[in-house]
């Protein structure tokens, strides 16, 4: 199965091409003013570099959010359109569970900054499955609900555990891009409808929340 994968989830985008369990090409963006603009040539320039056409592609994956909401919404957009057109399957990837791919141990813990004082977190195991779930809180009243006796930490950014209890366990410092790690899940999850993808927020907007309690 040959996938092309989208992340758009933060400023450090990127594109991936993966088949029969390897990468073919991949491509880094980095547009802090958003994706909407470059987003297509850069699927133009991946298909070219893999010297594939958009019809030999047999799944369009997206990763799914957590992350910027304007930022997941254009990829899965993106990701949708292609796959309906060409009459293809699509996939969605939880950007914490593409991080967790980077690890190792049996317990990965990933860790992705979400502003406002708190952190993206889930803890996944060997296979990518999620044994605790995806949240959104502070990183020390998450940590405080960790229990296991061994964690793999893998996060994009530094992470402050030198004052709690898990500051002597393994940290692997992840990759911004993440394009290549969504469709390396992709693989392993049930393809879907284009039209059944939706958006991992975790937690909703402030306009949701707006509109809600209005």
């Amino acid at each position: 199965m040959t996938i092309l994968a989208v992340d758009t989830t933060s400023e450090f985008g990127s594109l991936a091409i993966r088949s029969q369990q390897r990468t073919l090409a991949e491509i880094a963006l980095h547009s802090p003013e958003g994706f909407g603009h470059v987003l297509f040539q850069a699927i133009e320039d991946i298909l070219r570099e893999a010297a594939l056409r958009l019809e030999e592609i047999d799944c369009f994956a997206a990763a799914s959010g957590p992350g910027s909401f304007t930022g997941v919404r254009i990829g899965l957009a993106a990701v949708k359109g292609l796959a309906a057109a060409t009459g293809k399957a699509a996939a969605g990837v939880s950007i914490l569970q593409a991080l967790a791919s980077v690890g190792d141990l049996p317990l990965r813990a990933t860790v992705l900054d979400a502003r406002r004082g708190e952190v993206y977190a889930a803890v996944y195991d060997s296979d990518l499955r999620p044994v605790e779930p995806e949240t959104v809180a502070p990183l020390a009243a998450w940590l405080g609900t960790l229990s296991a006796p061994l964690y793999q930490f893998i996060s994009p950014a530094a992470l402050a555990l030198q004052a709690t209890r898990f500051r002597d366990m393994p940290f692997v410092q992840g990759p911004k891009q993440l394009a290549a790690a969504v469709a390396l899940c992709a693989e392993r999850e049930p393809l879907q409808d284009p039209a059944e993808l939706d958006a991992n927020y975790v937690r909703r907007s402030d306009a949701e929340l707006f509109w809600k309690e209005s």
